[in-house]
């Protein structure tokens, strides 16, 4: 039996890797397909350059050429963007859009002339090799379109393709009326698991069962690291619609509501990849993959310089530890990280307690358990700064809301019902609230509301110079050392 679990488990994990794979392929599928099309124009240029220069004669210029390719790209691109032809369409009706691409390339090759003509640059580029590559390109065009519509179809039909990462919850009605290419062809979605939510009689028994169900859907989308969670239930629903959002709000994903039956029926839209479905966005997705991206590489690069610069103090300040009393030099305390996950927080030890349990009670100022040597430590944040390693690991960024003992983060979850939405991002060393005098204690659950609000904003409006004005700020915070104690 043993033996049957664990080969199960294997595939099931084999089965895991395959749609992440194709998930991930999905998601980069807009930025590939652009780039052949840019790719294609721009060789179809230099072909019609070198072509009419071998048949013709006269001087070959090169740049002009691949300067007329690259601005045709451009402009081809962004007409065909904006249309929405570069996005996933239905594997049941694929289209060669031959309409589509030619009067995109006449519109293109229009705009090269007048641009040619107001900036005079005409007699740079021959007329015969711009006809060539005129008639070249979207021959090329149409025919890449062709393979890889062929490429495309073949690969959804045989699963290798669709966002894997995705999570349906809902009525078993609703959820059985959306089928693989309606999810295909709305939201790119090929869905890992569906959850069907209960359908008992009783309100009360109904309510116990859904949240036992999304609580297993919960775990799925942690355990899987799943990116998005559709909601299919009836919109007239209201009630489950925000039980379900409640319930599911910890979950740093994007959560979005799919029209149901009677929406798809009354509406006689056609949707495809570029007229999407009218869908409700319950819930926002903190960061976009290239936004965790950016953050992550700005997170190495800078703790990496500052641990660096800071070793020295950082030695002298642990042999000060250990010469002033008895006891670790670095305190470790567990806490909740991203996604809710636990992580073991590193800092240096300023009071003679090590609490990590149920009970924690904060600093307050003049607390007779700080140390002589921590509470120099507290005052200048160095004891702050083993996090560097944490932020190195993985577990924490440099800006981003400040983690809470865990016997705190428990209580403030039941108290405010925004808490839990300051773990869909990575906690940080400093963050938003820091820099506008929200650190310390938190006495009174007005205190917290106030960190919550600043946490959230921060979390809403992230971007890397905000990232950066946040670092400016802390250093004046740190010299002003308001509320460190």
């Amino acid at each position: 039996m043993s033996i049957e679990s664990g080969i199960r488990g294997k595939l099931g994990e084999l089965q895991y890797s395959i749609s992440r794979s194709a998930a991930n392929f999905t998601e980069v599928i807009p930025y590939i397909l652009p780039a052949l099309d840019a790719f294609l124009v721009l060789v179809s240029c230099l072909v019609g350059g070198i072509g009419y220069h071998v048949l013709i004669g006269g001087p070959l210029e090169i740049l002009p050429t691949c300067a007329v390719g690259s601005l045709a790209s451009f402009i081809y691109i962004l007409r065909m963007n904006s249309n929405g032809y570069y996005r996933l369409q239905e594997s049941a009706k694929p289209r060669l859009e031959v309409r589509e691409i030619l009067v995109c390339w006449f519109t293109t090759g229009l705009l090269l002339a007048l641009i040619a003509f107001l900036l005079k640059i005409s007699a740079a580029y021959s007329r015969g090799a711009f006809v060539i590559f005129y008639v070249l390109a979207p021959l090329a065009l149409l025919g890449a379109r062709k393979v890889t519509k062929i490429a495309l179809t073949r690969a959804v039909a045989e699963g290798a393709l669709g966002r894997g990462d995705t999570v349906l919850i809902g009525d078993p009605t609703e959820m059985a009326a959306l089928q693989r290419s309606d999810l295909l062809t709305l939201f790119g979605a090929l869905e890992v698991r569906r959850f069907a939510l209960g359908q008992e009689d009783n309100e009360l028994g109904r309510l116990s069962e859904d949240a036992r169900i999304i609580s297993t859907a919960a775990s799925f989308v942690r355990l899987h690291n799943c990116r998005q969670v559709l909601i299919a239930l009836p919109w007239s629903d209201s009630g489950r619609i925000e039980f379900v959002r409640d319930q599911i709000k910890t979950l740093p994903v994007a959560v979005r509501l799919v029209p149901d039956k009677s929406v798809r029926t009354l509406s006689d839209l056609t949707w495809s990849a570029r007229n999407p479905a009218p869908t409700v966005e319950l819930q926002r997705a903190p960061l976009s993959g290239g936004q965790r991206f950016v953050k992550r590489a700005a997170d190495v690069l800078v703790a990496s310089l500052v641990l660096i610069f800071f070793l020295p103090i950082m030695a002298l300040a642990a042999i000060a530890i250990k010469l002033d009393s008895p006891g670790p030099v670095i305190f470790r305390q567990v806490r909740k990280g991203f996604n809710g996950k636990h992580f073991t927080i590193l800092k240096f030890r300023t009071m003679t307690v090590l609490e990590n349990g149920p009970n924690v009670v904060q600093a307050t100022r003049g607390d007779s358990r700080v140390t002589g040597i921590g509470r120099l430590l507290r005052s200048t944040s160095i004891d702050e700064l083993p996090q560097l390693w944490n932020v190195l690991a993985g577990d924490m960024s440099l800006i981003g809301p400040r983690p809470h003992a865990l016997a705190h983060d428990n209580y403030f979850e039941v108290m405010l019902s925004d808490y839990a939405f300051r773990h869909h991002v990575k906690p940080g060393i400093t963050g938003w609230a820091q820099c506008n005098g929200a650190r310390g204690a938190t006495p009174t659950i007005e205190h917290v509301t106030e960190r919550v609000k600043l946490d959230l904003w921060y979390i809403n409006n992230w971007s890397l110079w905000l990232d950066l004005l946040i670092l400016i700020r802390t250093v004046f915070e740190v010299l002003r050392k308001r509320n460190a104690y």
